[in-house]
């Protein structure tokens, strides 16, 4: 009888310690610092702090999103971007989502880019007015000048290619960045581009982008140690880009792991993720 109560015991320990660590590698959220180095961003801009996040899905971070909000503006950055999924299409809250943003845009300037969800919601347009109403500016398939003293840099969004399910992503993205990057000469400014899918890192080499802020692979929702990601959509099993830092050429690009899930529920040595970046001029 003894020996039973231990095996209960010891069962519900097990239980117990999965659950803790299931809330822990799901809430816990992680902060990367990368510093990205270039002859071509101006001496004004060094150490200028670009804070990204990316695939909310909705997810809650304490009441009113006030875990998340702390720890964001603890790091001071000079600029928040937001490369999409801000919503989920499933189980869609866009009152958590904008929770979120209208405190961001308390902490300076915020830029947001569209993920897959906001166009399968079929809701994107009610939302853009609302971001838009809070401060937010939303950037579709075109550049603005981001001003530091004397210097400037170039930020580039564009869409989403889930807003058109008929033609090849690639093929609609080509389309969006060229729109986007219309006269403008990426050889004399230091380029900056948000674009949700970072398994189109070719595509942002064609167009000589200095770096990209991507999302989109949840960090491939259970990272295996000395492997990485174990699945990724668009990309399916063992995939490519699911986090950090990759290079291509003279293009540089960083995958966020995000911040929520979707479809699969559960991360595994792969908490959700603030990256840090800071820019570092070599003049």
């Amino acid at each position: 009888m003894q020996f039973l109560k231990k095996k209960w015991l010891l069962f519900i320990m097990i239980i117990l310690i999965a659950i803790l660590f299931s809330y822990y590698q799901n809430n816990a959220v992680s902060t990367t610092k990368i510093t990205i180095q270039s002859s071509k961003i101006p001496t004004s801009f060094n150490e200028y702090k670009i804070v990204q996040l990316s695939d909310l899905h909705s997810k809650e971070f304490g009441e009113n999103q006030l875990r998340l909000v702390k720890k964001l503006k603890k790091l001071k950055p000079n600029l928040i971007v937001f490369t999409g999924d801000l919503v989920d299409a499933d189980k869609y809250d866009e009152a958590i989502s904008l929770a979120l943003m209208k405190q961001l845009v308390s902490i300076t300037s915020v830029y947001y880019v569209t993920g897959n969800h906001e166009w399968w919601s079929g809701k994107f347009d009610s939302l853009e007015k609302k971001l838009q109403d809070a401060g937010v500016e939303v950037l579709r398939n075109r550049n603005v000048t981001i001003h530091n003293r004397k210097g400037q840099i170039k930020l580039i969004g564009v869409d989403d290619p889930a807003i058109d399910r008929e033609a090849p992503n690639e093929a609609i993205v080509d389309q969006e960045m060229q729109s986007a990057l219309k006269g403008l000469d990426t050889s004399k400014s230091f380029t900056l581009l948000l674009s949700h899918r970072p398994e189109l890192l070719s595509l942002y080499e064609k167009h000589q982008i200095d770096l990209v802020l991507s999302g989109h692979a949840h960090g491939g929702q259970v990272r295996i140690p000395f492997i990485g990601g174990l699945v990724a959509p668009d990309q399916g099993f063992l995939p490519k880009y699911t986090a950090g830092t990759y290079k291509k050429g003279d293009t540089t690009m960083i995958v966020n792991r995000g911040l929520g899930n979707s479809i699969i529920p559960q991360r595994l040595f792969n908490r959700p993720e603030i990256v840090e970046i800071t820019l570092a001029s070599e003049k």
